[in-house]
């Protein structure tokens, strides 16, 4: 052998020795459906599986067929091809049997079908509504002053979106804050878009469902496995379609009744928060965390703009604070500028309207108190 060949051969052994072990860890090679944590999910898997089977066997009777009349009735043999036009028997033969084929396949899938789209006797109601590019769960409670809503944001450290650390296990697929469901209750879901359309897909509940603007799409759940459950939008929504993640988190019942007391308590305190007066240190501290959270993206972390206009000696910023409020609450139709009115408290849109219009040279020396964007909201 040559020098050039034992180099090449090493070098494949040493590839096939990294490699190998890795061919252990079965499921980096798994390509086959999600299995389920819902009742509905399990079926949709067992047809998933039938179907597969019997496509498989139908293949093999196949192509075993043409590969035993090829060799049998070969023209080296002596064969000559048959010269009927048709066969009355092999027609029907052929109708028949594939009808009755799909037929089994048709009556669990049917029975499956229509368990999806039954959506009655639910435990309990979420609305869920994708934005660019998070997504807004609201529990719905008889009182709405008891319901809880809160966004559910993309968590995954910038150092390693920009491969300045290694992408954890988990990468692009956590969040702040999880939608948080009980275990062995219906949760009916009422899923919506308030910009362009997007869509709900947690596989291990087997649920995808489009989130269109202006319509309301129903399905549900029935998780029967506590733990923690990962998913994302399914539909391309925008250049950063693949930073909005959906994650669910499985409680007991026990568990998940106290977490939702306590999301009451603190939207109630919350709430109280709106007729209260805050210093200008407040306000300021406050809104300048609101800004690096939801507004430093487009308008620059000194306010000098990008993908928004800047904030710094604005029109806006240093013009009719009544105008300026509105921006923030009910955004810019036509514009990137979204509208914050549902995505942040009253408090946290008072506290960074404040912050824009005393930071970044604007020094306007005015305050946005809560009750002034609770007043605005109420007189749209």
């Amino acid at each position: 052998m040559t020098k050039k060949g034992i180099v090449a051969l090493s070098a494949l052994i040493s590839t096939l020795s990294l490699s190998l072990p890795g061919l252990a860890n079965v499921e980096r090679f798994e390509t086959n459906m999600t299995e389920s944590i819902t009742d509905v999910g399990k079926e949709i898997y067992d047809i998933h599986m039938l179907v597969f089977w019997i496509c498989v066997a139908a293949g093999i009777l196949v192509f075993l067929f043409m590969l035993y009349t090829i060799i049998k009735y070969r023209k080296s043999n002596g064969h000559k091809p048959a010269t009927f036009h048709e066969n009355t028997a092999v027609e029907i033969t052929w109708t028949v049997i594939p009808l009755i084929i799909l037929l089994g396949m048709a009556w669990p899938a049917s029975k499956t079908l229509i368990k999806i789209y039954d959506t009655s006797e639910a435990d309990m109601d979420i609305l869920i509504t994708g934005y660019q590019w998070k997504w807004r769960y609201e529990y719905l409670t008889n009182d709405e002053n008891d319901n809880v809503s809160f966004f559910s944001v993309l968590s995954t450290p910038q150092d390693e979106i920009h491969n300045i650390d290694p992408k954890n296990n988990n990468y692009l697929l956590e969040v702040d804050k999880p939608l948080v469901l009980p275990v062995n209750k219906k949760v009916r879901f009422l899923i919506t878009a308030n910009d362009v359309i997007h869509a709900w897909w947690v596989p291990a509940l087997a649920v995808k469902k489009d989130a269109i603007p202006g319509f309301v799409n129903e399905t549900w759940a029935t998780p029967k496995e506590t733990g923690i459950y990962r998913g994302q939008c399914a539909e391309l929504c925008g250049k950063d379609h693949g930073f909005m993640p959906i994650v669910v988190d499985i409680r007991s019942e026990e568990d998940f009744n106290a977490w939702l007391k306590e999301e009451q308590a603190k939207a109630a305190e919350i709430k109280a928060l709106t007729s209260k007066v805050f210093s200008m240190k407040e306000l300021y501290d406050e809104g300048e965390k609101v800004y690096q959270k939801a507004c430093l993206a487009c308008h620059g972390a000194n306010g000098e703009g990008g993908i928004g206009k800047a904030i710094a000696k604005s029109a806006i910023a240093m013009g009719d604070i009544n105008t300026h409020m509105d921006v923030i609450v009910n955004g810019v139709p036509g514009t990137a500028m979204q509208a914050f009115g549902s995505q942040l408290t009253d408090v946290e849109l008072a506290a960074v309207t404040t912050f824009q219009r005393n930071a970044f040279g604007n020094n306007m020396n005015e305050t946005v108190q809560p009750i002034d964007i609770y007043n605005l909201k109420q007189g749209q």
